[in-house]
Formats: C-alpha cells, sequence, structure tokens
C-alpha cells in the first residue's frame, strides 16, 4: 500500500528520479511513467524547524500533499524527527490516496527506514481503513472460443 509513501515527503531528497520512456518506445495505448519529482507542498497555520534536534514540526490544519505517492494526508500536528527518521500524524488524522485508499485515526506513527505504519484510534474508538486490492492478472482466463 503506497500510504507509506507519505513519510517520504519528510524525506523527499533521498527519492531517486525516474525518467518517462520516450513515446516511440512506449506500447499504443499506454500512458507515460510518471516522473518522481520528490515535491512535497506542507500548508499549516505554523510550522518550525529545530536545527538542535532535527525536529521539524507543522501544525494547525495541516495539508501534505505528495503528488508522487498520489497520497494527501490532514492532521492537527505533522512532525518529522530526522535523527529517529520516524514521522508523527496527531489530531483527526485522515491519508488519502487517488485510487480510493484511506486510513483515519487519531495518531498515526510512521517509521521511515523500516517502511513500518502504527495507526492509533481515539480513546474508546476504531482505526478505519479502506484498501483497494486491484483485480489479479492470474484470474481465470477468459473462455476459449470453441472451434466450428
Amino acid at each position: 500500500m503506497s500510504l507509506l509513501g507519505l513519510a517520504a515527503a519528510f524525506n523527499s531528497a533521498a527519492l531517486a528520479q525516474t525518467l518517462s520512456e520516450p513515446p516511440a518506445q512506449r506500447p499504443a495505448g499506454s500512458k507515460p511513467a510518471r516522473i518522481a519529482t520528490g515535491l512535497v507542498t506542507i500548508e499549516s497555520d505554523q510550522q518550525q524547524a529545530d536545527q538542535l534536534t532535527g525536529v521539524i514540526t507543522a501544525t494547525g490544519n495541516v495539508r501534505i500533499v505528495y503528488p508522487d505517492e498520489r497520497v494527501v494526508a490532514t492532521a492537527r500536528q505533522a512532525q518529522y524527527f530526522s535523527q529517529e527518521g520516524r514521522v508523527v500524524l496527531s489530531g483527526d488524522v485522515d491519508i488519502v490516496q487517488e485510487g480510493g485508499n484511506l486510513m483515519r485515526a487519531e495518531q498515526v506513527v510512521y517509521l521511515v527506514n523500516s517502511e513500518r505504519m502504527q495507526a492509533i484510534p481515539a480513546q474508546g474508538q476504531q482505526v478505519f481503513s479502506r484498501v483497494v486490492i486491484p483485480p489479479s492478472s492470474s484470474q481465470s482466463p477468459a473462455p476459449a472460443k470453441r472451434a466450428r
């Protein structure tokens, strides 16, 4: 699930750029490969960075847009602990990915290096996730046509 790509929003310098194939080399009707830009937009009421601790904090109406992973996350606060490689989104966290993937929790902790995520509900509540699983290409093949 690419919702985990959200953490790369805070570590965008580590992203490798990919190049799209020239149109002449793509099969007819296929879409060009997306170019990874590493671009992340973080909007909030306030943002601060502490150079000594390596902690970046965005507070109040936080909205993070990470186009490379087609992810938009909202929360009341977002913190990136650069020395630990940990991202913490807190307060009414919604993470939405184009295509239908969704997660709602009170807090989401993502460990960048191990690509592990933990969603924590508000007291007395539950975490909500919706994951769209694409149909497998190994499903039953179309029926063969009968010879006449």
